[in-house]
């Protein structure tokens, strides 16, 4: 899993991503991290900058729980946050649309430090959907933190708003302040299990014929 940094970080900020992540160049990228380096080092430019964090993965690797663990240290550390599913959140901002009170509702989540959006893409959005979801994350640009979980690469994020020019201006968005957690070559533990399980019932099948085979 490899981490990209924000480029704009200041020096005190670079030196504290240096003291979880130490490197050979006194500025350069780090190399290994742990779930507490990662969130050490992001609170401590994560809201004042209203940084994001983007989990790109193949289903199963994790992504969520990184999510719910970064939002479970936000909460400790007395930040408001919201998790929802991407679905949930555009269903209750097409609602609100609906009744005419989009910016009130806006407004609301805006008391959110950060909100988490679980598996954006997941779900194939239609317009009304992709322009609300489009809306939340520019009212979130440069003012307030999401943490996104998808398992689309950027390249792929057209599935999502359709739209060319609507997908680049939603990517430059999230993308500008931004820590991208890339978890796309990680294996999924769901299938690393099924593999296990699937071996262990072979294992014991065999077992089972060997023995009935002696008794014969």
């Amino acid at each position: 899993m490899s981490t990209t940094y924000p480029s704009d970080l200041s020096d005190a900020e670079w030196e504290c991503l240096q003291e979880h992540f130490p490197s050979e160049s006194s500025r350069g990228r780090p190399r290994t991290h742990s779930l507490r380096a990662i969130c050490n080092a992001i609170f401590y430019a994560f809201l004042n900058q209203s940084i994001n964090v983007i989990a790109v993965g193949k289903p199963g690797v994790g992504k969520s729980h990184i999510a719910a663990a970064l939002g479970h240290e936000l909460v400790l550390a007395g930040h408001p946050v919201l998790w929802t599913s991407t679905a949930t959140l555009v269903q209750r901002l097409l609602a609100a649309k609906r009744d005419l009170r989009l910016p009130q509702e806006l407004t609301r989540l805006d008391r959110f430090s950060c909100v988490i959006l679980d598996d954006i893409g997941y779900v194939q959005q239609d317009r009304d959907e992709m322009e609300v979801l489009f809306t939340f994350l520019s009212e979130r640009y440069e003012h307030k933190s999401v943490i996104l979980t998808t398992n689309l690469v950027f390249s792929e994020w057209n599935r999502i708003f359709k739209d060319p020019m609507t997908t680049m201006a939603a990517i430059d968005r999230v993308v500008h302040h931004s820590v991208i957690l890339d978890m796309m070559a990680v294996e999924s533990y769901r299938a690393k299990e099924a593999n296990q399980q699937h071996l262990q019932v072979q294992e014991m099948a065999a077992a089972e014929s060997r023995q009935a085979s002696s008794v014969v």
